[in-house]
């Protein structure tokens, strides 16, 4: 049986969004040829929610593998993003239709305002973001890179509902407060680099409790994501097998005392994605 047909993939509720609990991630995934046959693997397999961005150079390729999976477009929760420097009204809309040219689709699942821009008034670029829906370029919007307090101004500056925060998530830092401020806010967590970009592999704990459950060091670091609630992992991988391996997270759980010790791990030096003059004051 394949894992196509024997796992079943939750979605996320946010406002009228559906969000499926796992996607694949396509930042610095490998070259052009690499990215498209990981996404159309991906979406084989049974994949529905694939992320990417203006700024990964990967929308061509995401819209090729798209085309190549012979998966339909309506199945697929597709995300992009617009830079930071493009949060401009008039840069944006150009920008958006460029992602929407480069993917060779007419509409996104999700657009995203990619970081934050302390020079861009937030009321432009939100008013800039809620057109793009309105015009239907996207179905739903949202923010990436944001703080609690820059999710509050966005919201308040927002014509429409965002139903998105992502951000980076994994054992190594702490994200409890951000998950539950869009918990409370009525939005989905999207936690890229859920496997601290490989950092986590040599960690104890989690190969400990992966030895024990006779699971990947992987799907035990996304499980802990995902049974946490309200949040989406967005793994990246090209590799067949561990697409299938990373998508199998639906079927175990972990106990409240391995929960907890996960939660143990978070350190001081644990974020990866930490732009210097772009990045927030994080939660």
């Amino acid at each position: 049986m394949s894992v196509a047909t024997a796992v079943s993939i939750p979605t996320l509720p946010a406002g009228d969004a559906k969000i499926p609990a796992i996607g694949l991630g396509t930042s610095n995934l490998g070259g052009s040829k690499v990215r498209g046959e990981g996404v159309a693997t991906a979406l084989k397999l049974g994949y529905r929610h694939i992320d990417t961005a203006w700024k990964y150079g990967s929308e061509r390729d995401v819209g090729e593998g798209i085309r190549a999976s012979g998966v339909p477009r309506g199945e697929i929760f597709l995300c992009t993003k617009v830079s930071h420097e493009y949060l401009r009204a008039a840069d944006f809309a150009r920008s958006v239709d460029e992602s929407l040219e480069n993917l060779g689709v007419d509409y996104v699942d999700l657009l995203l305002v990619h970081w934050p821009n302390k020079e861009i008034p937030l009321e432009e670029t939100m008013a800039a973001l809620a057109k793009a829906k309105r015009d239907g370029l996207t179905r739903h919007i949202g923010v990436a890179n944001f703080n609690i307090a820059l999710l509050d101004e966005a919201i308040a500056h927002c014509p429409e509902p965002l139903v998105n925060l992502q951000g980076e998530g994994h054992p190594y830092i702490d994200t409890t407060r951000i998950v539950e401020a869009c918990r409370q806010r009525g939005l989905v967590f999207t936690a890229y680099c859920p496997l601290g970009r490989g950092r986590l592999f040599d960690d104890p704990v989690l190969g400990a409790i992966a030895k024990a459950k006779g699971r990947t060091l992987a799907q035990i670091a996304l499980r802990w994501l995902i049974q946490r609630g309200n949040i989406a992992p967005i793994p990246r991988s090209s590799h067949p097998g561990r697409l299938a391996e990373n998508l199998d997270v639906f079927s175990f759980t972990l106990s409240d005392d391995e929960m907890a010790r996960i939660g143990t791990l978070k350190r001081a030096d644990g974020r990866i994605a930490n732009p210097p003059g772009r990045a927030p004051t994080w939660d």
